[in-house]
Parts: C-alpha cells; sequence; structure tokens
C-alpha cells in the first residue's frame, strides 16, 4: 500500500530530527503523520509520541509499520491537527510533514511555547507561508534546503539520480 507524499527521505528526515534536538523526556507530535516513519525514529528518541493524520489509511499504516518496528509509545490519532491540538497534552517538540490548516497548527503550536517545530515542505507556496507565519509568531529560526541524489546505474557506470529537494523550516520558542 503506498500513500501520496511519503515516506519522508533517510537524508531529509536526519536532518529534521537533527533540527528538532529531540530529548529523552519530549512529548512529541508528528502532524500529518502518513506513513508514520518519523514518528517511529522519535518513539526511539522521546518519552511519548502523537502521531496524528486525517487520512484513515494514513493512520491504519504507521500504526501497522509502528507495530512492526516494535515501537509502543505512539499514540495515532485520525482527524484534523488544528481540531485536535487543543485536546492534547503540550508538545515539546513538533514535526509538520502535511501543510493542512498549518496556519491554524503554527499558532497553536506558537501559543503553547513548543520548543522546537519543523516544518518539511516540497510546495515552493507552503514554504513561503511556512516561513511568513514563523516570523508573524515570532518562532521563525532558518529555513535550510535539503537536495539529495543517489547513485544509478548508466550504462557501465553511475550517474546521480536526484529526488525532489525539501525545504526544512526550523522554529520554536526556545533559542537556537
Amino acid at each position: 500500500m503506498g500513500l501520496s507524499g511519503g515516506p519522508t527521505k533517510d537524508e531529509v528526515m536526519a536532518v529534521a530530527l537533527a533540527k528538532l534536538d529531540l530529548q529523552p523526556g519530549d512529548r512529541f507530535m508528528d502532524i500529518g503523520c502518513g506513513t508514520g516513519k518519523i514518528a517511529i525514529h522519535a518513539a526511539r528518541q522521546v518519552a511519548s509520541v502523537y502521531a496524528i493524520d486525517k487520512r484513515k489509511e494514513a493512520i491504519e499504516y504507521a500504526r501497522r509499520e509502528a507495530e512492526g518496528a516494535g515501537v509502543t509509545n505512539i499514540e495515532f490519532l485520525e482527524g484534523n491537527a488544528a481540531d485536535l491540538l487543543p485536546g492534547l497534552p503540550r508538545a515539546d517538540a513538533a514535526f509538520i510533514g502535511g501543510s493542512g490548516d498549518l496556519d491554524r497548527v503554527l499558532s497553536l503550536l506558537a501559543g503553547s511555547k513548543v520548543r522546537s517545530i519543523v516544518v518539511n515542505a516540497v510546495k515552493i507556496d507552503t514554504v513561503a507561508a511556512a516561513i511568513s507565519l514563523m516570523r508573524e509568531l515570532g518562532i521563525f529560526r532558518e529555513a535550510v534546503l535539503v537536495q539529495v541524489s543517489h547513485a544509478n546505474p548508466v550504462g557501465t557506470g553511475y550517474m546521480w539520480k536526484p529526488a525532489h529537494p525539501v525545504a526544512v523550516i526550523v522554529g520554536g520558542t526556545a533559542p537556537c
């Protein structure tokens, strides 16, 4: 079963997780969790994870992936993150992999003083919106464009085959 928009490439995930600066006691949120790849990797570093997606098939897929990985500290929630966040405990760190309702989600995270926030975006308009919103909220830190290429066989040698670039937009309430 494939899901649109995922999974996040390993190299891009490594940058996003590094920018989140996860700590062992953290409560983490993966918003727009898709395949669950980020949530699963983060779950190994933090106390608890909320993985949120509005697509039932994504939640089912991510739950199976977590079970297969033996990860048990993830709570999966189906629905619009902006509607669910007010009823959840405050997160220490949050990853946004889907851009739905980005303005409300970022406002809620900023309002609850989330220490570190990372938004991954492939669309230029999402990059611009995330940076603009974070700046307005006073939580913008930096944006990094990650371009990954893998060697692929061509004839008797290899050539670089690029993946789509991904912007990693970083914010939060704690200083860098």
